[in-house]
């Protein structure tokens, strides 16, 4: 690692790394047990880019999320409790129990939203990008995205676009190696190769963006790659495009057979554990003991079930708020 990060900065980042994953580690149980309705895409594993990324963000800038959004939303400050609410579809969540897991936002922390469309996100982050470029030089909108969002037709254009225009944006691809049940980019009989690109920082090099490929799964290579780019949108000097190999330890969605990669896939890449490498990195740095950065688990574990506690509780919104906050008329 070539830059100093203070350590009070890695205490932080390593608490809400295991935050994330205690949160979708009980909901992923919460799931299973019937207690979630709708779809849940979880982010377990992919914590180092998150945080990586959103850990030199202020007040002020942006991000949009994806249909696996809860990390980023835990990573950019929503409220856990207001979030597990959301999932269970009570009245007390974040978005009022009507956005679920796949559409958490929190406009007031500058989290413009999780989003169930493919790829949707991205244009919506070159937007605000455009409106900070105006409104508040300085600031910047980062957008993430997924490696299956990276073949849609929208994200080539907010690439383009953002070009043009020389917008204080970073584009964060978390490659976890699947689209959905197929290999990304990979060159097989099923999904043969998408793009004479060799990788997403080489696409988007054709597009005159500034690209690194970063281990997504090393929380101090994925922020060290982060704080160039990001500094560089607040300079003026245009966009950057991330791109993060990392790995999603559960499913596509919960229920996910995952009959199309292995048990001992999953297991080497569990040896590579973001969470584990972290911690014995704090512990090699004489930043944080064994016992204090345990601490800080436990912590978040209890956070969790008193958010899970308190949700179970809660009322679910009446019929009669099924029209508000929404911005069209439901009669029209």
């Amino acid at each position: 690692m070539s830059i100093l990060v203070p350590r009070d900065k890695l205490i932080e980042m390593y608490s809400i790394m295991v935050l994330i994953r205690a949160f979708e580690d009980r909901a992923h149980e919460l799931f299973a047990a019937g207690k979630l309705p709708g779809f849940v895409h979880l982010y377990a594993g992919e914590e180092a880019v998150a945080v990586g990324v959103i850990s030199n963000l202020v007040k002020g800038d942006y991000i949009t999320s994806t249909h696996r959004g809860h990390g980023h939303c835990i990573a950019m400050g929503c409220d856990i409790k207001g979030m597990m609410a959301e999932l269970y579809g009570k009245r007390t969540g974040i978005c009022k129990g009507k956005g679920g897991s796949m559409h958490i936002a929190d406009f007031e922390i500058g989290m413009l939203g999780a989003n169930g469309i493919v790829g949707a996100g991205v244009p919506l982050a070159v937007g605000a990008a455009l409106a900070l470029k105006y409104r508040s030089p300085g600031n910047v909108a980062v957008a993430f995205f997924g490696d299956g969002a990276m073949n849609q037709g929208c994200v080539m254009e907010a690439l383009n676009v953002a070009t043009i225009w020389k917008l204080p944006i970073v584009f964060t691809v978390e490659d976890n190696q699947y689209a959905i049940s197929m290999r990304s980019m990979a060159p097989t009989k099923l999904q043969p190769r998408v793009a004479t690109a060799r990788s997403f920082a080489e696409r988007a090099v054709g597009f005159g963006i500034t690209a690194v490929t970063v281990d997504g799964m090393d929380v101090l290579a994925v922020y060290e790659a982060a704080k160039a780019a990001i500094e560089r949108a607040r300079r003026g000097e245009g966009p950057s495009l991330l791109d993060c190999k990392t790995y999603r330890y559960y499913g596509h969605f919960e229920g996910d057979p995952m009959v199309y990669r292995s048990r001992e896939e999953i297991e080497e890449w569990r040896k590579r554990d973001p969470i584990r490498l972290f911690k014995e990195r704090l512990i090699r740095m004489g930043v944080a003991t064994e016992h204090e950065l345990e601490a800080l688990r436990e912590k978040a574990l209890k956070e969790v079930e008193e958010a899970v506690s308190r949700a179970e509780e809660d009322p679910y919104p009446e019929p009669s708020e099924a029209y508000t906050d929404v911005f069209t008329d439901p009669y029209y």
